[in-house]
């Protein structure tokens, strides 16, 4: 078993192709010049501040990591809860709360099956504010068991996104139970572009992230299918860098620049709603405490 359970789902050819995708965009991405002034700020929609990596990088060090790296807004969810109340304490500017199902790492494959998490979720939006319940992880026809069926009704309840890691079939299942519904697909599925965008096309209450990928782009250059699909809608996408390890948290910075880099073979118009406009059009409105 992985030292990190909650780590992205990928098929293993996805992991390798990010790993030397990775590795190419951010030799293309490089330091930023003195003339980039002022770098794109960025909208990262999917983060993760579980209790290891609090254990490492105290809430203060994590914030400043992230305004250092330029993020703008930053959607953020973990194991336990409180991790995320943390950061949002220390940086209501900055921190999106996204309310995980998960009450410790390791239960991606079990929390669909647990009957006291409807009643956990209840107490936590009763008590605090958030922008989506997620990210959980949930496939095919467990998307329609009783446990997923009530995250369901509590996002329409408090007016959430639903941030879900799922096949194709999953999100159908989320529309079948709420057609007014609004979905964020992490990892846009893990599907090839014309797929995302046969989803894109039926359910107008869908949108993308493309965390822990990067088939996208290579070497700053934009893949032919998905500049089809950044084109054809390009207020459906947003980026994330998915800190599932406390690792990853370091990384933040980099990811931000290998970003921007591909993002300037963009349109301008596209890459700022992809890199920051959308998420705060989405999310950024969404009213939380003071």
């Amino acid at each position: 078993m992985s030292q990190y359970p909650d780590a992205p789902t990928a098929p293993p050819m996805n992991r390798r192709r990010w790993m030397l995708g990775t590795a190419a965009g951010l030799m293309a991405a490089g330091p930023l010049r003195a003339a980039d002034v002022a770098p794109m700020p960025i909208f990262d929609a999917h983060l993760h501040y579980s209790h290891d990596a609090w254990e490492r990088l105290p809430p203060k060090d994590a914030v400043a990591l992230l305004r250092k790296a330029g993020l703008k807004r930053a959607m953020v969810s973990s194991s336990s809860d409180d991790g995320t109340q943390m950061l949002y304490d220390e940086a209501p500017d900055l921190i999106l709360p996204s309310l995980r199902p998960y009450r410790r790492r390791g239960e991606l494959g079990s929390w669909m099956h647990d009957d006291t998490v409807p009643a956990m979720l209840e107490q936590r939006l009763a008590k605090y504010r958030y922008v989506a319940i997620g990210e959980f992880h949930i496939y095919g026809k467990d998307a329609d068991l009783p446990v997923m069926r009530r995250v369901v009704q509590l996002a329409k309840q408090h007016k959430l996104f639903l941030h879900s890691h799922s096949d194709a079939d999953a999100i159908e299942r989320h529309f079948a139970q709420d057609p007014g519904a609004r979905v964020l697909w992490a990892h846009s599925g893990f599907d090839s572009p014309a797929e995302v965008q046969a989803m894109l096309k039926k359910h107008k209450n869908l949108w993308c992230d493309l965390a822990f990928r990067s088939d996208h782009a290579t070497m700053g250059k934009v893949d032919s299918g998905w500049r089809e699909a950044f084109l054809a809608h390009p207020d459906r996408f947003m980026v994330g860098t998915d800190t599932f390890t406390p690792e990853r948290w370091y990384y933040v910075g980099e990811h931000a620049n290998w970003t921007r880099a591909w993002l300037a073979d963009l349109p301008r118009e596209v890459a700022e709603r992809i890199g920051y406009r959308n998420g705060e059009a989405l999310f950024a409105a969404m009213p939380l405490k003071g």
